[in-house]
């Protein structure tokens, strides 16, 4: 397949501080990428850099075959973007925000009241077309801020954090749009700091203080990088149980209502955390071991980072 995006040792630099270092990847046509990182990775960085809006301090990459350094205004007319602020006006109506927007794209004048119609259907904003923006749901708003970034029908999207502050059932809903799109031949290029989204994703990059520590796929990192057992364990006081199983050099990590300790012998580690725990006078419920998640591999890569 031909690709997308690609970048080759990408860096930004502000005065001493790297935010984003040396960062090599690429994003087939059609792929939905996921980029994954805690707050204050470089994510958001590294997108403005691939939209345009931002220069990199050194290295080099394309967006749709548009050099992002010599070429950022054909990459803007290129692709779609949504940031996780939204970028809607909140005192337009749904209608004024998608006619601006479609100005701002250039979207043909014989094709604007179908593109127009496409995003109100989407969005099922239909009835509410003349209603200020900011009376609009978190979710409702999220979805015509997306229609808003693609009424000029790009090829490639970039949502930095597109589901930042939105409920579960709205993100889902979210990226059932973003499947379509996929399903269409839209490349599709996600930060998120959200686990569960990246299971959604056909890739991965994972970035920690601005460097890339792995990219795959979901199945394959945990595969290629998780080669120690995960224990799920149900305890009292799950706060304290995780600190007493630190002071013992156990990798432990809270995961709801439960703790996941990472071990290179689950079967060996059993026996053990109930010992250490019982002497701590913590009551074990249940404690077994589990397939590892996205969370537990980007956990354990970040303690070895």
């Amino acid at each position: 397949m031909s690709i997308a995006v690609h970048i080759e040792e990408l860096t930004r630099t502000f005065g001493d501080f790297v935010a984003v270092d040396h960062v090599n990847l690429s994003v087939k046509k059609g792929e939905i990428f996921g980029f994954l990182g805690p707050n204050g990775a470089g994510k958001s960085t590294t997108i403005k850099m691939l939209c345009g809006l931002l220069m990199p301090s050194s290295g080099k990459g394309s967006v749709g075959g548009y050099d992002i350094i010599k070429q950022s205004e054909e990459i803007k007319k290129t692709i779609g973007y949504m940031s996780q602020r939204f970028s809607l006006y909140d005192d337009l109506t749904v209608e004024e925000n998608i006619d601006f927007f479609s100005g701002i794209y250039g979207v043909p004048v014989e094709k604007k009241r179908d593109r127009k119609e496409w995003v109100l259907k989407m969005a099922e904003l239909g009835l509410r077309r003349t209603d200020l923006t900011r009376t609009l749901p978190g979710g409702v708003k999220q979805r015509l801020a997306l229609g808003c970034a693609i009424l000029h029908e790009p090829p490639i999207i970039f949502l930095d954090e597109p589901t930042s502050g939105v409920d579960p059932v709205s993100r889902r809903n979210f990226w059932d749009l973003i499947y379509g799109m996929s399903m269409a031949g839209t490349t599709t290029f996600v930060t998120t700091h959200y686990m569960d989204e990246a299971e959604y994703c056909d890739r991965l990059g994972l970035i920690y203080r601005g460097r890339l520590i792995a990219q795959g796929a979901p199945a394959e990192l945990k595969a290629d990088y998780m080669k120690r057992d995960v224990l799920e364990i149900e305890a009292d006081r799950i706060i304290e149980a995780m600190d007493v199983l630190r002071a013992h050099d156990i990798e432990t990590a809270i995961f709801g209502s439960s703790l996941h300790a990472t071990l290179e012998d689950g079967d060996k580690g059993i026996p053990l955390i109930r010992d250490i725990l019982g002497e701590a006078r913590i009551e074990v419920n249940s404690i077994g071991k589990i397939a590892p998640s996205l969370e537990d591999v980007f956990v354990t890569l970040i303690e070895e980072a």
